[in-house]
């Protein structure tokens, strides 16, 4: 297997000759909690509040909402992220810019969350994305649940890179990351959870 570089420098590379687009690559790790949690309160209640449906059916829908978050965080990771065919430049660009970077520089605590100028053309997306396939009063207790979906996901990468575990649970979820970093980063792309790396066969032989 080629083995890549990586840095054990906690500092930031420089990707763009911009200013600008260099300040955009980068960001504070409670900047998701900060935009999306307002989001997630709003359209809970409007879903309880202003549209008074049934706290039971609230209750199902984010759940349902946490769990495509889960499929759709390890089909980014492994078919968005890790999208680098050798024979085109600009996929391998592409790559670094969202993904390769933190691959080799996997200490760097400023590219460990989504920065803005992508998590939120990406979840309005979604968003919109859900409402044509749900009612459109069901979106608003949908949307809550894939997106603290989202939250736990960011949240939990930043921790696994700069926190030290005590419980069993979380030193699983930090070694099966571990792994995609310092053993095969063609395994082990569920971050938050390993669930779907079980399902698709993707999973480390942890013994």
């Amino acid at each position: 297997m080629k083995k890549n570089y990586v840095s054990n420098s906690q500092d930031s590379v420089r990707m763009f000759k911009s200013n600008f687009f260099e300040l955009l690559s980068k960001v504070h790790y409670l900047v998701p909690v900060i935009i999306f949690l307002p989001v997630i309160l709003f359209c809970t209640y409007w879903y309880l509040f202003n549209l008074q449906l049934p706290f039971l059916n609230f209750i199902g829908y984010l759940l349902l909402g946490l769990f495509v978050w889960t499929l759709t965080e390890y089909v980014m990771h492994r078919f968005v992220f890790h999208y680098a065919p050798p024979d085109k430049p600009w996929a391998q660009r592409l790559h670094f810019i969202f993904h390769g970077v933190h691959h080799d520089y996997p200490s760097d605590a400023k590219r460990l969350v989504m920065p803005p100028s992508v998590s939120i053309p990406l979840s309005a997306g979604f968003f919109f994305l859900f409402r044509e396939i749900l009612p459109i009063s069901e979106v608003y207790a949908f949307f809550p649940g894939f997106m603290i979906g989202y939250l736990f996901y960011d949240m939990t990468h930043y921790a696994i890179h700069h926190f030290n575990f005590k419980g069993n649970i979380w030193k699983k979820i930090k070694q099966h990351h571990m792994l995609h970093h310092y053993q095969d980063p063609d395994k082990g792309y569920g971050v938050s959870s390993p669930l779907w790396d079980k399902v698709f066969r993707s999973d480390f032989n942890k013994k």
